[in-house]
């Protein structure tokens, strides 16, 4: 019910092998998750965060105080069936009030998160299904991508197993990136292609810059990372791909200039690596070396940091940080242990730095449902460093 307030449900561990504290925020036999990791979900000055979460036999958004850490339900929706079902990771906060943005079917739909007053800012077109969700800096406009919907032709469930994600890139759908007025207003088409589109990130500082991806297989896409000036109607290369490389999981850092990502070369050697937006400054170095030990030893997951400094990155089964010594990266050193089994989106562990880079933030159904986790950030050298198997 829309306005019930829930109980705090926050529990404390410590991670057995690095001593840091973990707070496990929900406790709910449903899974919940916070946003994307490219789309912070904090709010209110840094004192709530939103996320989603299943309760009561539905999916809806939730307001996590982060003093009480009781819990607001801020929407009360009707499910819906797929491809169409009520899902929120690609959700967006406005930067500049309290205001969230999300998917209802078609319906582009705009929260107040302090009345939870709900209105409908735009409906995409028939025959054309989403992706990720986005607010300029200056919180005008929502910027998202719509590409055809292929579902007709093959089984598409990008949520569950990537089902139709080869195809959906082979097939080169219309994708339409628009700028939709957060106050209302009239919804523009900023760029066209045929090709499939995906991720796309506005600047947190430039309201006019945003990046977007040839979405597909990382080694069979054209170019991965693109930038666009939506004054100009322009795009370009960001980082231009060559022979034989893979890279993504592009993110902006919080400076709104430069855009981190990690990849690998032709040899098959990984690397880590961070340019501005205008192809200038660009630094690559070799992610160190991972014995095969704490899971998967691949350097290829999901990574964010809000500047060059610290990065976090969930490959294995271990939150991971690297360190930047000022001609390339230390570690990983270990976080702690997320075991999640991330079988489905809505698990993947997804970790991000708080905004004061004091926590990280990620999701793990370690305890069985999905739940939201804060794990302290403590000094990168009292953390054990990933070398050798545990006893």
């Amino acid at each position: 019910m829309i306005g019930e307030v829930f109980p705090a449900e926050i529990s404390t561990f410590t991670d057995p092998v690095t001593s840091v504290a973990v707070r496990q925020l929900t406790h709910y036999k449903g899974h919940s998750h916070h946003l994307y990791f490219t789309n912070p979900g904090w709010y209110d000055a840094g004192r709530r965060l939103l996320f989603a979460s299943d309760r009561a036999n539905r999916t809806n958004l939730f307001s996590l105080d982060l003093a009480s850490y009781e819990i607001t339900q801020l929407t009360d929706l009707d499910p819906l069936s797929p491809p169409t079902e009520v899902q929120f990771i690609d959700a967006c906060v406005n930067p500049q009030r309290a205001e969230a943005y999300f998917w209802y079917g078609r319906a582009l739909m705009a929260l107040d998160l302090h009345t939870q007053k709900l209105a409908r800012l735009w409906e995409r077109p028939a025959g054309f299904t989403h992706s990720m969700l986005n607010c300029t800096a200056d919180g005008r406009h929502i910027c998202v991508c719509v590409y055809e919907d292929l579902s007709a032709r093959f089984a598409v469930d990008l949520l569950r197993g990537y089902v139709g994600f080869e195809e959906t890139w082979a097939t080169r759908p219309l994708s339409r990136i628009l700028r939709v007025a957060t106050d209302g207003g009239a919804a523009e088409s900023v760029w066209e292609e045929q090709s499939w589109i995906g991720h796309v990130n506005t600047s947190p500082a430039q309201p006019h810059l945003l990046t977007f991806c040839h979405e597909g297989p990382w080694d069979k896409v054209d170019q991965r990372i693109w930038g666009l000036d939506m004054q100009r109607g322009q795009a370009w290369k960001i980082r231009p791909r060559e022979a034989g490389e893979v890279f993504g999981h592009e993110y902006w850092f919080a400076d709104g200039t430069h855009v981190g990502y990690h990849g690998r070369r032709a040899d098959g050697s990984e690397f880590f690596g961070h340019i501005r937006y205008d192809n200038t400054a660009r630094v690559e170095v070799d992610a160190p070396p991972e014995p095969a030990v704490y899971g998967a030893a691949r350097h290829i997951s999901h990574f964010h940091s809000n500047d060059h400094t610290l990065i976090v990155g969930d490959a294995g089964t271990y939150v991971k940080l690297w360190r930047w010594n000022g001609a390339g990266y230390d570690g990983p050193h270990l976080l702690c242990a997320h075991n999640s089994s991330m079988h489905i989106q809505q698990l993947h562990v997804h970790p991000r730095f708080t905004p004061d880079g004091s926590g990280v933030l990620f999701t793990s159904d370690r305890s069985g449902y999905g739940a939201l986790c804060l794990a302290d950030v403590v000094d990168f050298a009292r953390l054990p460093a990933l070398r050798t198997a545990p006893a």
